[in-house]
């Protein structure tokens, strides 16, 4: 087959198969546009998802009547001029091929005007067909539309979504442009329904909760730092709000939206231990760096970037995220508000309502004994170690508000037939233990009630770290080798595990076809008193079901996890007075003491306004 000079129509195709993958990318190009062209207000329209209709309006400076033929063309552009350019890109846009891509898949047309002009121009393209500019009127700025998207192309057209979901692609690409430039306005009509309405000039705050949701204020933390010439603001979410997907993990790179895979492992690294593994961070950042430091012109769609200094960006983000995370007071907050009010809900007991004596079953409702009794059965829904709970200021409380829900120190309570009864505690101090699981004490701002395993498996976890960051962890050598039985896979783990080994302490060796020996073991769980054989049989288990993890200070943090959870005190772990203060002096001592390393929450805090609201004082 000869070699022949591709028709231009067919270039501009193959250009839009790498920037135009659905409606969604067509009004990205054109907002970066706007925004380049310095616009303060930008409007979007679209219809039946973008399919029939994209409008793209803004106030920018316009493009001269002469230069609207150029503006349509294939790589012209007024952003970069010569190569060096491309060293140092601080627009949005600069190949120049988008307005000529997207033309190549659609009927297009552009109306410009510039600011210091009295008429606008407009040309028309469709396909390879360009009608000559002509004047026409219009106001300053440039409204580009684009109609039958993919008309002439029409697999492409037929590979879209419902127009619902390329709707809801174009508000989230309205969205991420909004979230980079709160200095720009920014409206999305879809059909009939105005679906995004930012004001200019909006503070960056304002902006952030604009986008994701206002009520997220108060667990949103503000992160605005400096340093190795990079600067740094963002909205980093408390652990409390982690979602299920990546969708509110939002970085912007010098204003553009960016994904970057070292940025990204900077921020679960900072909420490591914080949140689940499987939960992904609520967190917007924005990088400002020397446009010359960082490489743009990676991907067609400049989603992708290349840092010269990938590891200096990787170490701030890491370190500011998790100084901002340090910083806070990240212990979750008990909120009842979902148990609802006992007369839009009422509560469904079992059997007659006589399980606190029978003084109950005749009493007329009022605010105070609905609020208190409901307070009361909120805790005896929970999980069978969490019932019981009555701390003195809620007994003072129900004395004083609802004295049937006492049970009397001295007489037993008639219980009803499949009634659990709920019993008292009397503490003798501001601090007790409950079913040998929970404590509860007081702050000055409510109620904490901790989980004794989750925190002493912060604690321990601590412990270990700092120690390993000194070096290997103490080993002791066993007097006889303990066996072992493993299968043909956790044998091959062995040595993959060899190196994470010797960092904990641990000397392993397979001694048969079907067997491991241990030789030695960590000193630190020994004095934890956890048994060689089930640690190991556990670890390799796990190995096996989930891989070795490829990063070793990874690696090492999940066996750390493991040891700790295995050392730490257990549910039902009967405690002395002296043990609960010395792991209450280890909470205020630890870093991240409101997590377990998994990500679980060790403490609950009940604020006294919630007390007080649930038992009708407010």
């Amino acid at each position: 087959m000869p070699i022949r000079r591709l028709a231009p129509l067919v270039v501009n195709q193959i250009a839009a198969g790498e920037v135009v993958a659905r409606p969604a990318s067509v009004v990205k190009e054109l907002i970066e546009n706007a925004i380049d062209a310095e616009a303060i207000q930008i409007t979007v329209e679209i219809e039946n998802g973008g399919r029939d209709l994209i409008r793209v309006a803004d106030d920018g400076v316009g493009i001269r009547f002469d230069e609207l033929s150029l503006a349509v063309a294939t790589h012209a552009t007024s952003k970069i001029s010569d190569a060096d350019d491309l060293a140092a890109i601080a627009s949005l846009g600069f190949r120049g091929e988008a307005l000529a891509s997207i033309a190549a898949v659609s009927r297009m047309s552009v109306v410009s005007r510039p600011r210091d002009a009295e008429g606008a121009g407009r040309i028309d393209i469709e396909g390879d067909r360009t009608i000559e500019p002509r004047p026409a009127p219009g106001p300053p700025g440039t409204t580009v539309t684009v109609r039958n998207l993919f008309f002439n192309t029409p697999a492409r057209r037929k590979f879209l979504r419902s127009d619902q979901t390329e709707a809801t692609r174009v508000s989230e690409t309205v969205q991420h442009l909004a979230l980079g430039h709160p200095q720009t306005g920014f409206t999305l009509t879809s059909g009939a329904r105005r679906t995004i309405d930012l004001p200019p000039r909006q503070e960056r705050r304002l902006r952030v909760l604009a986008v994701l949701g206002g009520e997220l204020d108060d667990e949103l933390l503000e992160l605005d730092v400096t340093q190795r010439e990079i600067g740094i603001w963002g909205m980093v979410g408390k652990p409390a709000i982690a979602r299920g997907t990546a969708k509110h993990q939002q970085v912007f790179l010098n204003g553009r939206f960016i994904s970057d895979r070292s940025i990204t492992h900077a921020i679960k690294e900072a909420y490591r231990g914080l949140i689940d593994p499987g939960r992904y961070p609520t967190i917007v950042l924005f990088i400002q760096i020397d446009p010359s430091q960082v490489d743009v012109n990676v991907h067609p769609t400049k989603a992708e970037v290349r840092f010269r200094n990938q590891a200096a960006m990787h170490g701030a983000i890491l370190s500011a995220v998790r100084d901002c995370l340090r910083r806070a007071d990240l212990t979750p907050a008990l909120d009842l508000t979902s148990v609802g009010s006992p007369r839009e809900a009422p509560l469904i007991i079992p059997g007659p309502p006589r399980a606190f004596g029978s003084g109950l079953a005749g009493a007329p409702p009022s605010a105070s004994y609905d609020s208190a009794r409901q307070f009361v059965e909120y805790f005896r829904r929970l999980d069978p170690k969490q019932k019981g709970f009555v701390y003195s200021e809620v007994k003072e409380a129900l004395a004083e508000q609802a004295p049937e829900l006492l049970i009397d120190d001295d007489a037993k309570p008639q219980a009803a037939q499949d009634v659990e009864v709920l019993p008292v505690i009397r503490p003798v101090t501001d601090v007790l233990q409950i079913h040998s699981s929970f404590i509860v004490t007081q702050d000055e701002e409510g109620l904490l009630i901790i989980d004794q395993h989750a925190l002493h498996e912060r604690v321990m976890f601590e412990q270990l770290a700092d120690a390993i960051g000194k070096g290997n962890l103490e080993s002791q050598r066993l007097l006889m080798p303990e066996t072992v039985d493993v299968d043909a896979t956790q044998i091959e783990l062995l040595a993959d595990l060899g190196p994470l080994f010797v960092r904990i302490g641990i000397e392993a060796q397979q001694i048969g076809p079907a067997s491991i020996g241990i030789n030695a073991f960590s000193s630190f769980l020994f004095e934890r008193g956890v048994e060689p054989g089930p640690f190991i049989r556990d670890l390799l288990d796990r190995a096996a079901r989930e891989g070795v993890n490829d990063d070793p200070e990874a690696a090492l943090h999940e066996v750390l996890d493991m040891m700790a959870c295995k050392a730490a005190i257990k549910s039902g772990d009967k405690l002395t007075a002296e043990e609960i203060t010395e792991l209450l002096k280890q909470r205020e001592k630890v870093e991240r003491s409101s997590n377990c390393p998994h990500g679980r929450p060790t403490t609950l805090h009940l604020s006294i306004q919630e007390l007080e609201r649930q038992f009708g004082r407010r």
